[in-house]
């Protein structure tokens, strides 16, 4: 990871692992499997899997399991955690179960660690996800917590923030928190947890008795960490402090994209894994061969992000004609819960999309993107993926050839 960030940015996957309306949890997970594979190929580096709970309409429960099947049906592409929610697990589960996979998949995982899946101390705001999070759940959402949005100086949209403080009282919240806890349990300080799986991984833990914990298979696995947030607070903060890698969430809470990536930067110690920083963001995107196809297979994100924002929980993810139907009655209020999601997926042509995603990659100086794509047909959702390799490919092809007379030691500018 050392080095001079790429002109062009290497991709990777986020798979949600979505049930479409129509399908199964087993069909979810062959799709999943199949788009592992599929990106393999493809030359995407690595493919992350999220975590949720309680939601219909994503089959993602467990990246581990997930991460496994996937080891199990490729052999070259990382696979990891997108993100591996801390809040109701310990480090020592944690460093044991990628300890298993890694002892058959040696230095292919990505440990990707979140925040949430925890109690939020009292009188704080639910937490908006450090990572994909677990689908959400809550009550009437509150409006934007800014009245208006703005745009970063090349021009990427940083829409107002979405507030959700509505989430934590909200009963599916309340009933996921309940089954996700062991009685009288309370969550881990989020630092102290991620310091105990680097010993862990690394030359074991030792306790203030002089006892030191190595799992075996676990400690001396080849896993890499990273951590993932929303903000530039704690989750950034403690990629900066142990000098590790960062993801950023532009995908689910594109307002405080900049804000992650300076506050990472900003709190970057190297590292025996980093000499610099070194940062991904996500994006959400739907690609086809042409603007109206690429709009059409967009239709049901509006309806399906809905769902988590307003504590259903995602629904079965729906084909175009069922989402036109279930947004005909909305009101401005409905359509403005989904709006910051909305208004920054990159939806179009191969050629249109990566423009967007190289702005994206300019405005947070990105090391690398996280692509996530739902379509209600999974051709389609492999058609986009494959779209956008080719022509990220194209691209990155043209910065390398040489350009005129005496040229050959030149590239295109980025």
């Amino acid at each position: 990871m050392a080095g001079e960030r790429p002109a062009t940015p290497p991709l990777g996957v986020l798979d949600l692992v979505p049930v479409l309306s129509g399908g199964t949890a087993a069909d979810a997970l062959a799709d999943s499997l199949d788009l592992a594979r599929r990106a393999e190929e493809l030359g995407y580096v690595r493919h992350w899997f999220a975590e949720h709970h309680l939601n219909p309409g994503v089959a993602g429960t467990s990246p581990a399991v997930l991460i496994a099947l996937a080891a199990a049906a490729t052999s070259r592409i990382r696979l990891g955690s997108g993100a591996l929610l801390l809040g109701h697990r310990t480090a020592l589960a944690t460093v044991e179960e990628f300890g298993l996979i890694d002892a058959l998949h040696p230095g292919r995982l990505d440990l990707g660690l979140g925040r949430s899946g925890g109690r939020p101390p009292a009188g704080a705001p639910a937490g908006d996800a450090d990572g994909p999070g677990t689908g959400g759940a809550g009550g009437r959402p509150a409006p934007p917590a800014r009245p208006s949005g703005h745009r970063a100086p090349n021009g990427l949209l940083i829409p107002p923030a979405f507030s959700y403080a509505h989430l934590a009282s909200h009963p599916r919240s309340v009933l996921q928190q309940r089954l996700l806890h062991l009685p009288g349990a309370r969550s881990r300080d989020y630092a102290e947890q991620v310091a105990e799986i680097l010993d862990l991984l690394g030359d074991g833990l030792r306790s203030d008795e002089g006892v030191t914990a190595r799992p075996v298979p676990g400690t001396g696995a080849r896993v890499q960490v990273w951590i993932l947030g929303s903000s530039g607070g704690t989750s950034a903060e403690v990629a900066g402090r142990h000098g590790l890698p960062f993801a950023a969430n532009y995908h689910v809470s594109p307002a405080g994209v900049l804000e992650a990536a300076a506050g990472y930067r900003a709190a970057f110690r190297p590292s025996a894994t980093l000499d610099r920083p070194y940062l991904t963001v996500s994006a959400d995107v739907v690609v086809a061969e042409d603007e109206d196809r690429a709009r059409r297979l967009a239709a049901g994100y509006a309806p399906w992000v809905h769902g988590i924002r307003t504590g259903e929980g995602a629904r079965p993810y729906p084909a175009p004609e069922e989402a036109a139907a279930l947004e005909a009655d909305w009101t401005d209020r409905e359509r403005a819960v989904v709006a910051d999601r909305v208004d920054t997926r990159f939806v179009g042509t191969p050629d249109t999309v990566a423009g967007q995603l190289e702005r994206l990659a300019e405005a947070t100086g990105a090391d690398e993107l996280l692509i996530t794509t739902i379509t209600h047909r999974h051709a389609d959702r492999v058609r986009s993926y494959a779209l956008l390799a080719e022509e990220w490919d194209r691209r990155a092809a043209a910065r390398r050839r040489p350009v005129g007379p005496g040229a050959g030691q030149e590239s295109l500018p980025s």
